[in-house]
């Protein structure tokens, strides 16, 4: 009968202390993306983003380990700013990129939405251009192409332009009717050198149009569907034509935008794996590459690529002048 051989485990004593206790920088390899995202950032001017803290108060944790931390966890596709959190008390490579430092998710927030925000861009540039100067990309041969993105918007809250382009129509054209009616039953209180012109509209024109026309029917028989419609005017129509000049300013030349979110235009995106190709609020986003490097970005809410491009090679030139 075989001899059963003795089987050996290594040493397992989770609470084991350590006389001289590793630090972090060792436990990290020195060709880990972490290192890279630190030595660029280290590399970049920051005089942007350090404008945009005031003195006084408490201290503020550090804004260059802030970016840190936040273009690592970007780079690992970490965008939670709970999960990010999380990352700098659980993540070695967080930890070693905070110095151990533990910002809350609220402070991540903040940093990202209101000191950031307007400073990235910059950043953006520099770091694009200190990959330029190690020969890595070219800022002369470059790639644009396009692509629509699926805005964070409820898809059922909608204005569309068109839409309001025929309510308004229909009001000119049920004014005009208003006008006529009155003019047959009331002919001598609606006399006016020219009768009004009705190819534009506004809050002042129909109150006043509607006005007239109530004063003449006042006293006479009227048929009661076009009483209903004159009251119906009478209570609606000024109301929302103030609603529709307030969104023709939103859409600003487009053809819609959503209500939650107003910047979104409606689009026709690519077909996802269920053949779902319906339009949905979202932005084109329109992108500069060299070697496969980022090299300029531009947000638009219009979805033709034609009437981006200017706009996007201006802010290049502005970027890189």
């Amino acid at each position: 009968m075989a001899k059963k051989l003795t089987v050996a485990f290594k040493s397992y004593v989770p609470n084991q202390a350590m006389l001289l206790p590793p630090s972090l920088d060792e436990l990290i390899a020195k060709d880990h993306p972490v290192r890279v995202v630190s030595d660029v950032i280290d590399k970049i001017n920051l005089a942007p983003l350090l404008q945009k803290y005031e003195g006084g108060g408490t201290s503020s944790y550090h804004p260059k380990m802030l970016l840190k931390v936040l273009v690592y966890a970007y780079v690992t596709n970490i965008y939670s700013s709970r999960k990010i959190e999380t990352a700098t008390k659980e993540n070695i490579n967080f930890m070693w990129l905070a110095a151990m430092n533990k910002p809350d998710h609220n402070t991540i927030n903040r940093f990202r939405g209101k000191r950031l925000k307007e400073v990235l861009r910059k950043i953006f540039v520099q770091v694009v251009e200190l990959l330029a100067q190690e020969g890595l990309l070219s800022l002369k041969e470059l790639y644009v192409d396009g692509t629509k993105l699926e805005a964070n918007a409820n898809k059922y809250t909608f204005v569309w332009g068109n839409s309001i382009k025929s309510n308004k129509e229909k009001m000119k054209k049920q004014l005009d009717e208003l006008w006529q009616y009155a003019q047959s039953v009331a002919a001598e209180e609606m006399n006016q050198p020219e009768p009004p012109d009705f190819t534009t509209i506004d809050r002042k024109k129909v109150e006043e149009t509607i006005g007239k026309i109530d004063a003449a029917l006042a006293d006479r028989s009227v048929d009661k569907k076009v009483k209903q419609k004159l009251n119906y005017a009478k209570r609606n129509w000024p109301e929302n034509l103030d609603k529709y000049e307030a969104q023709e300013k939103i859409l600003d030349g487009r053809n819609s935008y959503s209500k939650t979110d107003t910047d979104a235009t409606f689009m026709r995106m690519k077909e996802d794996y269920m053949k779902n190709g319906q339009l949905k609020p979202g932005y084109n986003v329109q992108i500069s590459t060299s070697k496969q490097f980022i090299v300029n970005y531009t947000l638009h809410s219009n979805p033709t690529d034609t009437t981006t491009l200017p706009k996007h090679l201006e802010q290049y030139e502005q970027d890189y002048h």
